[in-house]
């Protein structure tokens, strides 16, 4: 069997690999004059991880944030973006995401000195992950890595993180994950699933398609049943969306022609998050409703 390795997003900034983009698309728009902070207000559509990376940065360099996301992200992603100052702004997540995308805009567009992120065709987002995230693979694994594995979302993390690794050695294998429900990448129809995090059923320009060497789909049950695994015998608390990639990346190291390969993934975010979503039903009862034990 192949060795599994995984890059731990959650142990850095704001506990999200979607800080870092937050952070380089706030600065790079800083850079070209498009921000101003104690003045611009910065607006995005956002399901949850992205949303929180920008409410820290933005409540550290003095900007008005509006996040736009759907009604079905976790009350922890609510939680952490009030904390941090940053107002939102829910809408039923019937909508879809082209319709949260679309109130964002508007939203910009309405409001005086209004800068819309747009971080699904933002390419500072794929720049981002291709000046940290590949060369710290590439980096921690002294260039020994031969498959890049990644859930997608925006596109921009397997994008930059994935050019930057071929670029290096264009013998590497970069695979994609959606979620079966919703196998946008491999041609079919947008649809709802349950992995939040990925799966967004929209074809970003942050996704560069001919990148990925291989597409593989994931179904809800297995990807939950996988999260809670890194939990309970890895001691790996994490999010939905990594149970995803591990998911994947476990499959690609059970092929007898990978024996002895590297399969390096992501763990995008850890599992604080999501303590109130479907993941932890399981618990929730059990924990809620426990006895008091007596003083003997």
């Amino acid at each position: 069997m192949a060795k599994c390795w995984s890059s731990w997003s959650s142990r850095i900034l704001r506990e999200s690999v979607k800080d870092r983009i937050a952070k380089g698309m706030i600065e790079e728009a800083e850079q070209k004059g498009e921000l101003i902070p104690g003045k611009s207000v910065i607006v995005e559509g956002t399901s949850g991880n992205t949303g929180i990376g920008f409410a820290a940065m933005a409540c550290a360099k003095g900007y008005r944030l509006i996040l736009v996301m759907p009604n079905s992200v976790s009350l922890e992603r609510r939680f952490i973006i009030r904390s941090y100052g940053a107002e939102l702004v829910l809408m039923d997540a019937a909508v879809g995401i082209k319709g949260i995308l679309k109130k964002a805009r508007d939203l910009a567009n309405e409001i005086p000195h209004g800068w819309y992120c747009d971080q699904f065709d933002n390419h500072a987002n794929q720049r981002t992950h291709y000046h940290t995230t590949g060369p710290e693979i590439w980096r921690d694994t002294a260039g020994k890595v031969d498959f890049f594995v990644a859930a997608v979302g925006t596109g921009g993390t397997i994008t930059g993180a994935g050019r930057y690794l071929k670029e290096q050695n264009p013998a590497i294998k970069v695979v994609a994950v959606e979620p079966s429900a919703s196998p946008v990448l491999s041609g079919g129809k947008p649809g709802p699933h349950k992995i939040q995090g990925m799966g967004a059923g929209i074809l970003s320009q942050n996704m560069d398609q001919p990148l990925f060497d291989e597409i593989i789909q994931v179904a809800d049950s297995d990807v939950f049943d996988m999260a809670r695994a890194l939990a309970s015998k890895e001691a790996l608390l994490s999010g939905i969306s990594a149970g995803a990639n591990v998911l994947a990346a476990l499959q690609i190291a059970r092929r007898p022609e990978n024996k002895g390969k590297l399969i390096v993934t992501v763990i995008p975010s850890g599992g604080e998050r999501y303590i109130s979503t479907g993941l932890y039903d399981h618990l929730r009862d059990e924990c809620t409703n426990m006895p008091l034990t007596p003083l003997e």
